[in-house]
């Protein structure tokens, strides 16, 4: 079950040329998995760079394993969030992205960068807003006797996990999950959204109306 925004833009990109994404990464890269896998299949993008804050992170393995350009911009280097998201947005601008996609990347960024890209700076979520922002869904919604939860794909405004939604997908909350069980089951849908989030843009089919933030 699923709901969306796909109201069309004045600026229909053409959907038979691949279009240049960036993505960014905090952690595993699952996401980032579906999104490559959509992207050998039949999502016309072409994936220039995976960047994340962390040497760790398994996706950039993952992006190595599929040719995939990579950096790594540590936050921990830079003394002010302004500092990082700056070296940060200057390396995604060397690749040209169309769209920059955040898949897990675990950072709150600053009003400047999130202008900077206004519009073309989309999250995947773990539940169901604007329900659950923040940390730590699954706990959550298991605590606060949630019969639902799910996944959503918004765009980024400068309020934290609250800009326009694109996609959401919803998964019941059964009787004895635990918060592992449920993110499971929740991430499945992930998979499937962010790459249909993604095809909706490059077939210029979203309405960010993001002007107000609302």
């Amino acid at each position: 079950m699923e709901t969306a925004n796909n109201t069309k833009t004045n600026e229909c990109l053409d959907p038979q040329h691949p279009h240049p994404i960036v993505v960014l990464i905090s952690g595993r890269g699952s996401n980032l998995q579906s999104i490559i896998d959509a992207a050998n299949a039949d999502l016309r993008v072409e994936i220039r760079a995976v960047i994340s804050n962390k040497s760790d992170a398994f996706g950039l393995e993952r992006a190595r394993q599929a040719g995939i350009e990579t950096r790594v911009i540590e936050h921990q280097s830079f003394p002010k969030r302004e500092d990082f998201d700056g070296a940060l947005q200057a390396v995604i601008e060397q690749f040209q992205p169309r769209l920059v996609v955040l898949a897990g990347f675990m950072r709150i960024l600053t009003p400047a960068f999130v202008a900077h890209f206004k519009n073309r700076l989309i999250n995947i979520h773990p539940a169901l807003l604007p329900l659950l922002p923040g940390l730590d869904t699954h706990e959550r919604a298991i605590a606060e006797g949630f019969k639902e939860h799910g996944a959503s794909v918004h765009f980024v405004t400068e309020e934290v996990d609250a800009g326009p939604i694109i996609i959401q997908a919803r998964v019941p909350v059964l009787p004895g999950d635990t918060p592992e069980t449920l993110a499971a089951r929740v991430l499945v849908e992930e998979h499937r959204i962010l790459p249909q989030a993604i095809r909706w843009f490059m077939e210029g089919k979203l309405s960010p109306n993001a002007d107000d933030g609302q």
